[in-house]
């Protein structure tokens, strides 16, 4: 299990949640709505310190993470972030790991 930041998705973080050097963003898994990977839960991300982590990458001095009571979601699979430029919103893709 990885996690992978498009640079687009890394600019997108600086802007629009003011990620800065040293910040941590989360993902974890968010009861309600669906997923490629699960129905009735979503990816939530926000901005916040790891507490016991699985996984992380850090990006341009973001730390990009999963704590370990979330990995379950991703179980077997990378996270891959990029971002819609139409839409100018983020894109998660789900690839077996």
């Amino acid at each position: 299990m990885k996690i992978i930041v498009s640079d687009e998705a890394q600019s997108w973080f600086q802007e629009e949640m003011d990620a800065k050097t040293g910040d941590c963003i989360k993902f974890f898994a968010r009861y309600g709505g669906s997923s490629a990977l699960h129905e009735g839960f979503s990816l939530g991300v926000m901005k916040e310190q790891p507490d016991e982590t699985a996984v992380k990458v850090v990006h341009n001095g973001v730390i990009y993470y999963i704590e370990q009571r979330d990995e379950w979601y991703f179980l077997d699979h990378d996270l891959h972030i990029t971002v819609n430029p139409e839409l100018d919103e983020l894109v998660y893709t789900y690839e077996k790991a």
